[in-house]
């Protein structure tokens, strides 16, 4: 995969590809057969923040490592939702490996991405060339070994379909609505801002961020609260950090997100999932 993901990579390693995490981590646990598994598989309800830990190191690396580890990655991600299964309190079946359940954790952090750019980033996605962009998250996506049947084969069929999934499928799950209220409560977060920062300012900061990040449909359809000074707040954030990372060379934004990832994943990395089990 060398050099077939390289503007994904250099996206991806911008550590402003994280900030959306949050939101995409709500959409996710929206989705009914995942946030039912979710709930159901894991201590979610007694640490929410531990699955991010597990999870979101493990599949930056799957674009960021550039070693034949990466393939490796991809399969072992696969393989430790073999057995996550079950039945929700509806009667519906799940499975964390049937196509389209699989496929939407993935085309949350293909959002994310772009939601990284388009919001942080100067000039947003005008400067992108998003179609190729799009194509590197199908390579992606690809190394997990699952089926490609749910993949929109083009960026305009992805933000057709996810807008589909927003409007129709998506629900307040008991595991979303946990997220939601960290959200609110100013608890989703990087875990460097969770550990040091804990006044008023930095805690609303990290509401506005979390919810401001959600697309706008999913904040209209929900009802999620978000006021006029909310939006201020988060506008004003959001071009702090495009003229901030202006000026930061680009080898230190990549020090910073690997440091970043690396952090996250030295706290679980005792109690992660085992493809065994």
């Amino acid at each position: 995969m060398g050099t077939s993901m390289a503007m994904l990579r250099r996206y991806m390693g911008d550590v402003r590809s994280l900030l959306p995490g949050g939101a995409a981590g709500i959409m996710q646990l929206m989705y009914p057969p995942l946030g039912e598994a979710v709930a159901a598989q894991s201590d979610f309800f007694d640490d929410p923040f531990a699955r991010i830990y597990r999870s979101v190191p493990q599949i930056w690396a799957t674009v960021l490592d550039t070693s034949q580890r990466a393939s490796e990655r991809g399969h072992a991600i696969r393989d430790v939702h073999k057995g996550i299964k079950g039945v929700d309190a509806d009667g519906r079946r799940y499975h964390a490996l049937d196509p389209e359940t699989f496929w939407w954790a993935h085309a949350t952090f293909t959002w994310e991405v772009f939601a990284s750019i388009r919001m942080f980033h100067a000039g947003g996605l005008a400067r992108v060339d998003t179609e190729r962009l799009y194509r590197e998250t199908v390579i992606w996506y690809e190394s997990y070994g699952v089926s490609s049947r749910p993949v929109p084969p083009d960026l305009a069929a992805f933000r057709a379909k996810f807008s589909r999934i927003v409007a129709e499928t998506l629900e307040r799950t008991p595991a979303a609505d946990i997220t939601l209220e960290m959200a609110f409560a100013g608890q989703w977060r990087l875990p460097f801002a969770e550990d040091y920062l804990h006044d008023p300012l930095t805690r609303r900061i990290g509401r506005v961020g979390a919810i401001g990040c959600l697309p706008e449909e999913v904040r209209r359809r929900f009802d999620l609260p978000w006021s006029g000074s909310d939006d201020l707040v988060f506008r004003a954030g959001a071009n702090a950090i495009r003229a901030g990372f202006g000026i930061v060379p680009v080898g230190l934004n990549h020090l910073l997100t690997r440091a970043q990832l690396r952090s996250i994943g030295a706290r679980t990395r005792s109690d992660r999932y085992d493809p065994a089990a």
